[in-house]
């Protein structure tokens, strides 16, 4: 009987019965990653859980997504963030900070604790930056692009560069926001979003192969 349960046992892992658990991702950000003003299928977070399922990745995403959030307030709630069941972090942070003209230095430093955070738990990290815009001056936008790089390269996490590049990277820039944005011009629409899961989407896979 014993033999039997055994062969029964191959068998099953053989034929793929027996699978591995999903690796749980959770996504640190703001607005854009906790889905303002869209129905709640229709966030990054969900959009990408299902851009996953469709790869075959095994994986279980959790929204640490909160509205208003600046890099302070990521740093802030980073250490509960990261219950034991997390196995890797997803970090799209700093578009905040920029709206509100804070000190890029301060906006790294944060981010640069958050990413520490992460190291001493041994979790890999994808680092998803944000593109400051021109009209805080060509230094500001300078100095707050360059920190995504600094901090991916100082920690050893990788990089996507750029939150919303899908829709930058339209032909006519003006009627892709038109297209794809919310009325206040700064969230995706559900339809942007969708752009931005099909983008990002390889980086995350990245992610999950440093978990095997």
């Amino acid at each position: 009987m014993r033999a039997t349960r055994n062969l029964a046992l191959a068998l099953l892992i053989a034929g793929g019965a027996v699978q591995a658990e999903p690796v749980t991702v959770a996504a640190l950000g703001d607005s854009l990653t906790q889905g303002y003003g869209l129905p709640p299928d229709q966030g990054f977070v969900p959009q990408l859980q299902r851009w996953l399922d469709a790869q075959g990745a095994e994986a279980a995403l959790i929204n640490a997504g909160v509205s208003g959030d600046t890099t302070a307030g990521g740093l802030a709630r980073i250490d509960w963030t990261l219950t034991p069941d997390v196995g890797a972090l997803i970090v799209t942070l700093g578009g905040n900070d920029m709206l509100r003209g804070l000190d890029p230095a301060e906006a790294k430093a944060n981010l640069a604790g958050i990413l520490q955070a992460a190291q001493r738990r041994g979790l890999p990290v994808l680092l998803i930056a944000m593109a400051a815009p021109s009209n805080y001056g060509p230094d500001y936008k300078a100095a707050f692009d360059a920190a995504y790089a600094d901090l991916a390269a100082d920690y050893g996490a990788l990089l996507h560069p750029n939150f919303l590049r899908a829709l930058t990277a339209e032909a006519d820039l003006a009627t892709a926001f038109e297209r794809y944005m919310q009325p206040d011009g700064i969230h995706p629409n559900a339809e942007g979003v969708a752009l931005i899961v099909e983008d990002v989407g390889p980086s995350v896979l990245q992610l999950l192969a440093l978990t095997d």
